[in-house]
């Protein structure tokens, strides 16, 4: 059975994180944009992460241009913009694809184990999100719209 301890994911820089690392760690895996009209959600995100945290919680921004360009920056462009507007400071990869042939081996594993609304395994939108059990399971799919805070409660079963 494939989990989360499948794959890999890049740092800015270039540095590979296995993330059968985050086996133990409930997770919280995004993909993301600067110039969206979701994008302050990294504050509620930021906020989530920090209050649960110390209970093995973790979020992953994977940031992603595929949505109207809102994302056209470089690695560090991208963590500066989130640093200074929303103090993020949970972990963002290298930007990635979600959707089509170039597609990060992740996404297309968390969109098959967690369609969309209609089965869609497509990613609509920016701030797709997904949580993951200690064991590396996708549990739910959650919509852009869905703001972090309303996923409180499913976080906090997890931990």
């Amino acid at each position: 059975m494939t989990t989360i301890a499948d794959f890999t994911a890049e740092m800015p820089g270039g540095k590979q994180i296995d993330l059968s690392e985050k086996l133990g760690t409930v997770l919280l895996v995004v993909n993301t944009a600067s110039k969206c009209g979701y994008t302050p959600q990294y504050d509620g995100l930021e906020k989530v992460y920090r209050k649960y945290a110390d209970q093995g919680f973790e979020v992953l921004g994977f940031p992603c241009n595929q949505f109207g360009a809102q994302e056209p920056g470089g690695a560090e462009e991208i963590e500066q913009f989130c640093k200074v507007n929303f103090g993020v400071t949970f972990p963002l990869m290298q930007k990635v694809d979600v959707n089509g042939p170039a597609a990060s081996p992740l996404f297309d594993w968390m969109k098959a184990e967690a369609p969309g609304l209609l089965g869609s395994k497509a990613i609509k939108w920016n701030f797709t999100k997904f949580l993951i059990d200690r064991e590396g399971n996708v549990v739910k799919r959650y919509a852009p719209a869905d703001r972090p805070e309303a996923i409180a409660k499913d976080i906090e079963k997890l931990l």
